[in-house]
């Protein structure tokens, strides 16, 4: 009896240093999540898909993309925000995660305490368009339109709360324009609206407003990004047109639980800097309106805070809410 004991003691001995070499074995030794908040296809799911590809191949593990839709992004960031703090559970977060927290009135997660950025990945601006036949042919001719037919324009949006959405009522509020937000279920509609005249306005995300452009079916009036769009280079910023401090970039994040370790976040952070790097992908970024950022962890921090503040006065001063 007294060997068989020693000859189970000695397995068990064996058996736990085997776990413990393998809690040892570098970040990541098993597949990863990439939660997506959002349904595929979309901008965030293409964009998971590209870093989580890339990660696989760089890392040596599976970086396999979760789609986790519904309440605009909530469900996705709250399962992340309740997962465990070991670097297996990743984020793709759009605009959401600044925006929401002011927008529904229960959020099932805290966006600066709840989560550690990793990095801002990549930016996609919106952009203010019009239908052909609108007169204006610039920012200041559209101002100057609108305030000499008090209630005649409306602006088009792909949704209540989106960042094109808030964009559009920052440009409204902060230069008192009688012009009436008209959120759509997403950017086709909002642009076929626009298209079709109904709406003579609109603000947009770029990317699948960027061919309607170029085809003339709509005038691109500027961007709401700090710089100009390689998509549509000869469209001024919003500053450029005159009306500054209308920054509205769609943002492309990559986070984890709040408790990660920092060597994690700082080897995710070192291999996301060389993918959004790549040719490849910067061509790919490019094709979709996507200007490459991967800022460090801690700037994204400060932005999410400034743009949570930024915001959420937005909301508060437009009565947006959704329930």
């Amino acid at each position: 009896m007294t060997r068989i004991v020693r000859a189970l003691a000695a397995l068990v001995i064996v058996f736990a240093g085997f776990l413990g070499s393998a809690d040892a074995q570098p970040y990541p030794n098993k597949p990863v999540r990439v939660i997506v908040p959002f349904a595929p296809g979309g901008p965030t799911d293409v964009i998971a898909r590209i870093l989580s590809q890339k990660l696989s191949e760089s890392l040596g593990q599976q970086f396999v993309v979760e789609n986790r839709p519904g309440a605009g992004g909530n469900i996705g960031m709250a399962a992340v925000a309740k997962a465990a703090p070991d670097g297996y559970t990743v984020l793709i977060s759009s605009s959401s995660i600044v925006v929401n927290p002011s927008l529904y009135a229960n959020v099932p997660f805290d966006a600066i305490k709840d989560f550690a950025p990793v990095t801002y990945a990549a930016a996609s601006p919106n952009v203010l368009v019009v239908h052909p036949s609108v007169e204006a042919k610039t920012v200041r001719e559209l101002i100057a339109l609108i305030r000499a037919n008090p209630g005649k324009f409306s602006f088009a949006t792909p949704g209540m709360g989106t960042t094109p959405d808030l964009a559009g009522h920052l440009f409204k509020l902060s230069l008192g324009l009688d012009l009436v937000g008209v959120p759509f279920n997403g950017a086709g509609p909002a642009i076929t609206s626009t298209i079709g005249n109904q709406t003579p306005v609109a603000f947009t995300a770029l990317p699948p407003t960027t061919p309607h452009v170029k085809a003339g079916s709509l005038r691109a009036l500027a961007v709401t990004s700090k710089r100009r769009s390689a998509a549509l280079p000869d469209v001024p910023t919003l500053a450029e047109a005159g009306v500054p401090d209308q920054e509205s970039d769609t943002l492309q994040g990559v986070l984890v639980p709040a408790g990660t370790p920092k060597e994690i976040i700082d080897k995710l952070h070192g291999e996301i800097v060389k993918i959004v790097a790549m040719a490849d992908v910067k061509e790919r970024l490019a094709g979709l309106g996507f200007d490459p950022v991967a800022n460090k962890p801690e700037e994204f921090a400060a932005q999410i805070r400034a743009e949570i503040a930024k915001w959420g006065k937005v909301v508060k001063d437009a009565k947006i809410k959704v329930e």
